[in-house]
C-alpha cells in the first residue's frame, strides 16, 4: 500500500452528530418546498387540533408573510418551546399509534423545519389558560423568551421572510402570482376534504375566499361548484358504495365531462389528500370503455377505511400512502366506479330541472365482501333503489338480455320500414308522440338529418342522436354480453406451434399463481422450466394478435397492481371493431319506427351515452337554449 494511501486513510473524517439547527434545515428541504408547503403543514396541524374556523393571511404570495389563525384546542404554554423541537408531537405515543394514524400530521417535523428557515412567531392559548403565551424563533434560534399575550382560545402561527437564511432555496421561488396559485390549490384541496370547516383567505389585505362550513348536501354541492366549477356538478354523478370494510363516496364526472389534463382529480383517504398510482389505475380502468382517447376523468372521491389498513408513513410530504390490501382497494374502486358509470343511461332516472344535459344522478348501495364476489359479477341499483344482481359482460352490470342477434336486430329495423310502407295505420303522428313522450327520456323521433342524426322531441326540448355511434354502442354491449353468457365460455383454439415466452423466475411464479385467470379468458399458459412459459391455447378472436407481447404485459400488471385487464381490453377492442362494422351506417334512411326502436334500445343499454371510442352519442337542447338562439323573450 502506498504512503499517500495510508496518509489519506489516516486523515479520514470522524463521524459526528449534526447541529440541531442544521438537521432542521436539512429536514426543511423535504418538508418545506415553497410557501404552499408551509400552508399545508400548518393547516393540517390546525385541523388536527379540532379547529372549525381558519383564517389565512398572506403577503406577496406567502413569501413575505404567512399567518394562520385557528380556534382549535391550543398548545400549553409550557409546551411551546418543545413544539419547535424535532420529533415532538402530541399525536402518537407508541408503535401501535403509528400503525393506525388517524391524524393528518404525526412526524413532529413541520414546525421545527419551518422555524429553521424563517422568522416564526407562535401564540396559543388553551381553555385551561387565563391568557395566551407567545414565542419568537428566528432561523431555529429563540429570538425572545416566552411571554404572555392576548389571544383567544386557539393558535396563531406567523411565518415571515421564508428562506431568508437560505438564499439558494429562495432563488427557486417563482413569481408572487405563481406562489399564490400554489397556495390557492392547497386551500381548495383541503376545503374539499373538510366540509365542516370555515376558511377565510386574505392576500395583500384583500379577501380572496370566504368558504363557509357545509352541513347538508346542497351546501356541499355548492362548495364543490365554487372550487371545481358548476359544469362539473351539473355533469357528474354521486356515488356511495360500501363493502369489505371500505366506503367510497363522492362525485365523478360523466365521460362527456373530460379534461385534457388530470387537473381535476381529488382523491382522499380518511380525509387525507393523496396521489397514488394504484388508485389512478383503478379509476382509469373504470373509464376505459367510455372515455375518449387522451382525455382524463374528473372526480372528487373519498375512501374511508380502517387506519390500520393504510400506511401513511411513506413520504415526508404525506402525499403518498401504501395500502396493506392493495389489490382489494384497487378492485373495490374499479368495481364501484365501473358500476356507477354503467348505470348512467337515458331513462333510468329523471334529471333535475336545475341541471343541463345529462343531469346529476345518484347511485349507491352496499357491495358484499369482494372476496365473495365471482370474478366479474356486479351489483346494480335499479330505479327506485332496489338492488338486483346480474352477470356482466367483462365488468358491465345487469344489462337486459339480448333478445335478437345483431343481424336479426338489423333485419328487424328493416322489417319495421317495410311495415311502414305497407300500412298507413302504423304511422305515429306528432300529437301521439307528444302524449307518449313523457314515458321516455329520449322522447320520440320526428325526423332524420342527412342520414346521420336523429332528431327527437322530449319534454325538455330537442334531442340530437348520432345514429351510427349510438347503435355501435348497443351492438358492442350486446356482443360483450353474448360472449360472456356463451354456454361454452370464451371459444379457444389450440396453437399449431405453441409459443414460448421467456420470463424471470418471479414472473413465472406470477403466471403459476394466476393460471385460472388465463384459463377463464380462453388461454392455456403453462410454466416450462424456471424462466419460461408456453402458450398452448388462445381465444379464437385473437388469432391475429401479438399474443406474446400481451402475455408479457399481463404479467407486468400482475406484478404492479395484483391484477390485469389487458386480455379483456384486447377482447373488447376486437368486439368494438366488429360492432363498428355491424352497426347502422351513415346515410341510411330510417323510418320513424326504426328511429324510435333505436332510442328505446339506447334507454335500455348501459353506457349508451358514449360510443365505443368515448364520444357522446346524444345531446339535449332545452327549450330555453333554443329560445336564446332565436332571441325569444329578450
Amino acid at each position: 500500500m502506498s504512503t499517500s494511501t495510508l496518509e489519506s486513510e489516516s486523515k479520514a473524517a470522524r463521524i459526528e452528530l449534526l447541529p440541531n439547527q442544521l438537521a432542521n434545515q436539512i429536514a426543511a428541504g423535504e418538508v418545506v418546498e415553497r410557501p404552499a408547503s408551509v400552508v399545508k403543514e400548518l393547516i393540517e396541524n390546525s385541523l388536527d387540533a379540532g379547529a372549525d374556523t381558519l383564517e389565512i393571511q398572506l403577503e406577496q404570495g406567502g413569501m413575505r408573510l404567512l399567518r394562520i389563525r385557528d380556534n382549535g384546542v391550543g398548545i400549553h404554554a409550557a409546551d411551546l418551546e418543545l413544539a419547535l423541537s424535532r420529533h415532538a408531537t402530541s399525536k402518537i405515543r407508541s408503535f401501535e399509534d403509528l400503525e393506525g394514524v388517524n391524524s393528518l400530521g404525526f412526524r413532529g417535523e413541520a414546525l421545527p423545519s419551518i422555524a429553521s428557515v424563517s422568522r416564526l412567531e407562535i401564540s396559543s392559548r388553551t381553555h385551561a389558560d387565563t391568557h395566551a403565551a407567545k414565542l419568537q424563533v428566528h432561523g431555529g434560534d429563540i429570538a425572545a423568551p416566552l411571554e404572555p399575550a392576548a389571544h383567544p382560545v386557539g393558535t396563531t402561527i406567523t411565518v415571515r421572510d421564508l428562506f431568508y437564511n437560505t438564499p439558494a432555496r429562495k432563488k427557486f421561488l417563482k413569481t408572487e402570482k405563481t406562489e399564490f396559485n400554489h397556495i390557492d390549490t392547497v386551500i381548495k384541496r383541503v376545503a374539499l376534504s373538510r366540509f365542516d370547516v370555515n376558511f377565510n383567505v386574505i392576500h395583500n389585505q384583500k379577501q380572496v375566499h370566504r368558504i363557509r362550513a357545509c352541513h347538508n348536501d346542497l351546501t356541499r354541492r355548492q362548495r364543490i361548484a365554487d372550487i371545481c366549477g358548476s359544469a362539473f356538478v351539473e355533469q357528474s354523478i354521486t356515488v356511495d358504495f360500501s363493502g369489505a370494510g371500505l366506503r367510497l363516496w363522492g362525485w365523478v364526472g360523466l365521460p362527456t365531462f373530460s379534461r385534457s389534463q388530470a387537473d381535476m382529480q381529488y382523491f382522499y383517504v380518511n380525509s387525507r389528500m393523496i396521489r397514488d398510482k394504484l388508485v389512478s389505475h383503478g379509476v382509469r380502468q373504470a373509464y376505459k370503455d367510455v372515455m375518449y382517447h387522451g382525455r382524463h376523468p374528473a372526480f372528487v372521491l373519498y375512501l374511508e377505511m380502517d387506519p390500520k389498513l393504510v400506511d401513511v408513513n411513506v413520504h415526508p410530504t404525506k402525499h403518498e400512502v401504501r395500502f396493506r390490501e392493495s389489490r382489494l382497494v384497487h378492485d373495490f374502486i374499479f368495481r364501484a366506479l365501473h358500476q356507477a358509470l354503467a348505470e348512467v343511461r337515458p331513462g333510468d332516472v329523471q334529471a333535475s330541472e336545475a341541471n343541463t344535459t345529462a343531469g346529476v344522478w345518484a347511485y349507491g348501495e352496499t357491495i358484499p365482501e369482494l372476496s365473495q364476489l365471482p370474478p366479474q359479477s356486479q351489483f346494480r341499483s335499479q330505479p327506485g333503489g332496489q338492488p338486483s344482481r346480474g352477470q356482466s359482460s367483462f365488468g358491465s352490470a345487469g344489462q337486459q338480455s339480448m333478445a335478437l342477434s345483431v343481424q336479426e336486430q338489423l333485419d328487424a329495423y328493416a322489417g319495421l320500414n317495410r311495415a311502414v310502407q305497407a300500412s298507413l295505420n302504423d304511422e305515429v303522428t306528432l300529437q301521439d308522440q307528444e302524449v307518449e313522450s313523457s314515458g321516455h327520456y329520449l322522447g320520440y323521433a320526428i325526423a332524420q338529418l342527412h342520414g346521420v342524426y336523429i332528431l327527437a322531441e322530449n319534454q325538455s326540448g330537442l334531442v340530437l342522436v348520432d345514429m351510427h355511434a349510438a347503435h355501435e354502442r348497443i351492438v358492442y354491449e350486446r356482443l360483450k354480453q353474448g360472449l360472456e353468457n356463451d354456454a361454452d365460455g370464451i371459444r379457444s383454439q389450440p396453437m399449431l406451434v405453441p409459443l414460448t415466452v421467456n420470463l424471470s423466475k418471479g414472473e413465472v411464479s406470477l403466471v403459476q399463481e394466476n393460471v385460472a385467470v388465463f384459463t377463464d379468458l380462453g388461454f392455456l399458459v403453462e410454466p416450462m422450466g424456471q424462466e419460461t412459459v408456453v402458450i398452448r391455447q388462445i381465444p379464437s378472436v385473437m388469432r391475429d394478435s401479438d399474443v406474446t407481447g400481451l402475455v408479457r404485459d399481463v404479467v407486468s400488471d400482475f406484478a404492479r397492481y395484483g391484477s390485469s385487464d389487458r386480455i379483456r381490453e384486447h377482447l373488447n377492442s376486437i368486439l368494438a371493431t366488429i360492432a363498428c362494422h355491424g352497426s347502422v351506417r351513415a346515410n341510411r334512411k330510417l323510418s320513424l319506427q326504426e328511429m324510435n326502436a333505436l332510442l328505446r334500445d339506447m334507454e335500455r343499454t348501459e353506457r349508451s351515452g358514449q360510443c365505443n371510442h368515448g364520444r357522446p352519442t346524444w345531446i339535449q337542447l332545452k327549450l330555453g337554449e333554443l329560445d336564446k338562439l332565436f332571441l325569444r323573450g329578450q
